[in-house]
């Protein structure tokens, strides 16, 4: 499987040279569910982007070693201004923030004045000073549902996560940046449909706020792929289901990097990905001597200018205040018109 070829036998030696190191810099190590097996077992913390974020700002550690993307740590540099925030290569981008900037947001702005942003939590800093409020994909039609319905919307920068909330809210003055995630765009109702069949009984999982499975909510309200025995869950909720279930198998549509948490935490069940080569490289550049030496060198440290931070933090607090109740799976393809741009 393509997920193997991630995994390194850790070396102890350079695994209690991490954990030294991180007591003495008072530092805590956090990491995102994609990271590669090794790496989410040195972590203090595990989750996704927005659940690390918040916990980087309840720290008492004064410096956070981000094991992540990018756009991610600058979130937890936004929360958290008084800590020092580490990305341990900067090589660690995302695909989906980069389809949109601050220029292109601006010109989209000037088309359309007056119009309320909803940026997904996927994008830069700049990105979300522009925006009126940020979104994951658990509260996005919260958030929508929470504007005056006679407010136009620009949605950004996930055109899968925005096709799903314009079918879900039925809002005709949603426009949708045309963005997506390499990775997730490549689970397509083909790939599903065939696991399904591949493993019949086994419950389909869809984590709605790790990043970019929108594509796969977007595929099941849209009538493509069954809704049967298929279930939308946040992070916690996705590990805690298999607990829970009767079930003993379970395909995950996400990045396969989240199968190794489940598997440690549910040592008696099955998991399978939606498609094995849904694999985010970008997640897989952090490796344990690049923590260890971030950790050492004090490198790569995430900064954020104040104006910048200002205006996005009242963006993403808008978007921790809002809704976060599981949005409806499915619609039915006979009634359900998508109002298009």
């Amino acid at each position: 499987m393509t997920e193997s070829i991630y995994r390194t036998a850790p070396d102890e030696a350079l695994v209690a040279r991490i954990k030294e190191v991180a007591r003495g810099r008072d530092a805590v190590i956090l990491a995102h569910n994609y990271q590669r097996p090794e790496v989410q077992d040195i972590a203090d913390f595990v989750g996704d982007s927005l659940g690390l974020s918040r916990e980087a700002a309840k720290t008492d550690a004064q410096v956070i070693v981000f094991c992540g993307v990018h756009f991610m740590a600058e979130t937890a540099a936004i929360l958290s201004p008084g800590k020092t925030v580490l990305l341990p290569d900067m090589a660690a981008g995302c695909s989906l923030a980069a389809t949109i900037d601050a220029d292109q947001l601006r010109d989209w702005k000037a088309e359309h004045p007056g119009a309320i942003v909803v940026s997904y939590v996927n994008t830069s800093a700049e990105v979300k000073a522009e925006s009126d409020y940020c979104c994951t994909s658990g509260n996005a039609v919260d958030i929508v549902n929470s504007i005056p319905a006679d407010k136009e919307i620009l949605f950004l920068p996930d055109m899968f996560l925005g096709a799903h909330v314009r079918r879900i809210t039925g809002r005709k003055n949603i426009h949708v940046w045309m963005g997506e995630c390499h990775v997730h765009a490549g689970i397509d109702p083909e790939n599903i449909n065939a696991q399904r069949a591949a493993h019949p009984g086994a419950e389909f999982l869809i984590h709605p706020e790790c990043g970019c499975a929108t594509s796969v909510v977007e595929a099941v309200s849209s009538g493509a792929v069954s809704a049967e025995g298929a279930q939308i869950l946040s992070t916690e909720g996705m590990i805690r289901r298999p607990a829970i279930s009767d079930a003993e198998e379970f395909i995950v549509a996400t990045e396969v990097g989240i199968l190794h948490r489940l598997r440690r935490e549910n040592p008696t069940k099955r998991f399978f990905a939606a498609n094995d080569r849904a694999v985010c490289t970008f997640m897989k550049v952090t490796t344990l001597p690049k923590v260890l030496e971030s950790l050492e060198r004090m490198q790569h440290r995430i900064t954020v200018a104040p104006d910048i931070a200002a205006k996005a933090r009242l963006a993403i607090e808008r978007m921790v205040s809002i809704g976060g109740k599981p949005t409806p799976l499915s619609l039915d393809p006979a009634t359900a018109e998508d109002p298009g741009e």
